[in-house]
């Protein structure tokens, strides 16, 4: 669709009943009011002193460390997961893919604390798996930072999946048969073909995705706890500070709040289907 044809249906678009526009700005007040008053009572003149300190570094350094690794995990589980629900409602089972699907979507409406009894259900001492692992092979997963990666993957897959599925329902699916046709396997098509199609979905779920596990608090304080240097990521570290340290909690969150901007700037709108707007 050419830029012109975009501005021309704009332009024949009726806008909202005006009762709604006191509503709307209701709304964004609602949604802005509170970053504001963030930025307000920053104290902007010991931000430096403070973001500098060693345990904040070390917060830090371990928040973008497991963020980055969930997000890979989230790719490489995430993909083929979106690519099998895409097959199967191709293949009319519908039924199937509401089920899965519905599993998938959990932990985005799941209270993130419940996330992390179940995970300590699976993987504690005496869960079901990690019973198992401790008694056989002597590992232990609450509490250190694999804990944390782990978390931070449950509650980052399902953005994964959502905006990867939207990207593969939208793409040209003829590209893939003439692929077919012409002898090519179907991994070699799915490497060739359907992955540099739906790359900016990936993209962008990718990136959604390491912002949900960057500021991911309740499933890791439950499953992984708050050892400094091991679980104790930037999150869980303002939650501690805002008990006896405000301003650092508030520099803290000022910190998390520029990642997730400068996030959601190089998104630009880009959440599903691989189209820029």
């Amino acid at each position: 669709m050419s830029r012109e044809h975009r501005a021309a249906l704009r332009t024949e678009r009726v806008g909202p009943p005006r009762a709604l526009v006191p509503l709307a700005v209701v709304a964004v007040l609602f949604l802005v009011l509170p970053l504001v008053a963030l930025l307000v009572r920053a104290p902007w003149g010991d931000l430096g002193s403070i973001l500098g300190q060693p345990a904040v570094a070390e917060s830090l350094g371990l928040s973008l460390l497991s963020a980055g690794c969930a997000t890979v995990l989230c790719i490489l589980l995430g993909v083929p997961l979106a690519w099998c629900l895409v097959a199967l409602a191709d293949a009319g089972h519908d039924t199937l893919h509401r089920v899965i699907r519905a599993f998938v979507l959990v932990p985005l409406v799941l209270p993130p604390v419940v996330g992390g009894v179940a995970l300590l259900l699976l993987l504690g001492r005496r869960g079901l798996l990690g019973a198992p692992l401790a008694e056989f092979a002597g590992v232990t997963i609450p509490f250190t930072t694999v804990a944390v990666v782990i978390a931070q993957t449950f509650v980052a897959l399902p953005f994964l999946v959502m905006a990867v599925e939207g990207a593969l329902a939208g793409a040209d699916r003829r590209l893939d048969d003439a692929a077919a046709t012409l002898g090519a396997s179907r991994w070699y098509t799915f490497r060739r073909v359907t992955v540099p199609l739906v790359a900016p979905g990936i993209v962008a779920g990718a990136v959604l995705a390491f912002a949900r596990a960057l500021g991911e608090f309740g499933a890791t304080i439950t499953f992984a706890g708050s050892l400094p240097g091991v679980t104790r990521t930037m999150p869980i570290s303002a939650y501690l500070a805002m008990q006896n340290d405000p301003d650092a909690a508030i520099a803290l969150s000022l910190l998390l709040m520029l990642v997730s901007v400068v996030i959601l700037v190089a998104l630009r709108g880009r959440w599903v289907g691989g189209s820029a707007s």
